[in-house]
């Protein structure tokens, strides 16, 4: 790229150095090559305001003026053309001269604009997996390079973000895993190494050996639905989320009623496309998550409709305060804002971090705000039936309220 810039530089100025000496030349001809005006003795001696000073010439006289001016007319043509002839030769070389230190300074200029390029380029080669802490911090003018630099800052302040929370993930699933585990062994070995084991006895362990199996298959099936929705949705199909509203939160009914917890709905309908499957996963989780974490005797709102051009999902929960600095933490995965010990048994950390998946596959914008008195309420829009599906994925804004 240097040298196609350095050579660019130097055509562009042969074009306009060789541009200006056609004008120069041109101008220098109009103004030294017209023929000078035939002035006679006779003429000269009568015009007005002239004295003649001697008596015409003879004819022999005139005669020998004219060949003397036929002959200072040739001289004078013979000088202009090789001053135009000098002209030429002496630009020339001076283009020739200008051309080459245009191409040097060109060289050096290039290399000087080029340089942040290189800088970028050596630290992208430097930079891997485990050094994305390293920045460019290019200094200078706020230019188009300046703004390419900062950008690349930018690429690679999310992608050191996007690691540790992988790191932190996979700690967090590797720790969550390990728990039914050595419950399972250990309730195992305790059941074994008893003298006086009884078959009641070893039917309980095995029963709690079995809760802490299905336990650890709900762990893997929700990390399972929350890879498959971080890979997106292939083929979109229409659905209508009002019919998937009515069957999850009929087949929660008991649950609510055990919880002494009352389920509203106002349904309307909301037609959009994408997975269903992975749909009803994020309502089964919205839910799920507003009746866990809730109070006695307390409310669940679940309203369905289009607003906007958009098919609109919202589940409001009254329950315990919820900073609203500690909203984002909610969606990360495994973290649980001030659960119990009964709560960490019964819920898995993952809900919230599926809902934001799921919503990101369908490209749905979710937006959580915290109530007043307490609970959360959480909006899901997506995109309706009829408008078509973004060619590339985007991350869907998460607002916090």
């Amino acid at each position: 790229m240097r040298l196609r810039m350095t050579l660019l530089y130097g055509g562009l100025f042969v074009l306009s150095g060789a541009a200006l000496l056609g004008v120069t030349y041109v101008l220098v001809q109009r103004a030294i090559g017209g023929r000078p005006p035939e002035l006679s003795i006779n003429e000269a001696a009568t015009e007005p305001g002239v004295i003649p000073t001697q008596p015409p010439p003879s004819r022999q006289r005139q005669s020998d003026l004219t060949t003397l001016s036929d002959q200072a007319r040739e001289a004078m043509a013979g000088q202009i053309a090789d001053v135009k002839h000098q002209l030429l030769v002496q630009s020339g070389i001076a283009l020739a001269l200008m051309l080459m230190v245009s191409i040097a300074l060109g060289w050096i200029v290039a290399g000087r604009m080029l340089r942040p390029l290189r800088t970028i380029t050596a630290a992208a080669q430097e930079i891997s997996a485990t050094s994305l802490h390293q920045r460019l911090a290019l200094d200078g003018p706020s230019d188009e390079l300046k703004e390419l630099g900062d950008t690349f800052d930018g690429l690679l302040a999310r992608l050191e973000d996007s690691f540790q929370a992988q790191r932190r993930f996979v700690a967090n699933a590797s720790h969550e895993l390990r728990t039914p585990l050595a419950r399972q062994r250990a309730l195992g070995q305790v059941a074994l190494s008893d003298p006086e084991a009884t078959v009641e006895s070893l039917r309980q362990a095995h029963e709690r050996i079995l809760a802490a199996g299905a336990q650890q298959e709900r762990l893997i099936e929700a990390l399972l639905t929350l890879a498959r929705s971080h890979a997106g949705i292939e083929v979109r199909r229409p659905f209508d989320l009002t019919g998937i509203v009515r069957e999850v939160v009929g087949a929660r009914a008991d649950e609510a009623e055990l919880r002494t917890v009352t389920v509203h709905t106002s349904l309307a309908t909301a037609a959009t496309l994408g997975h269903r499957p992975l749909a009803e996963r994020l309502v089964v989780n919205l839910v799920d998550n507003a009746l866990r974490h809730n109070t006695p005797h307390g409310e669940v709102r679940v309203t369905t409709g289009t607003v906007d051009g958009h098919a609109v999902l919202t589940v409001t929960n009254t329950g315990p305060p919820v900073p609203p600095e500690a909203v984002g933490r909610l969606f990360q995965p495994f973290q649980r804002l001030g659960a119990t010990r009964a709560a960490r048994a019964e819920g898995l950390g993952l809900g919230l971090s599926i809902v934001q998946a799921i919503a990101h596959a369908h490209d749905a914008d979710l937006t959580t705000s915290t109530r007043p008195g307490g609970g959360l309420s959480v909006t899901v829009a997506f995109p309706t039936a009829h408008e078509p599906a973004p060619p590339a994925r985007r991350r869907p804004p998460l607002s916090v309220h």
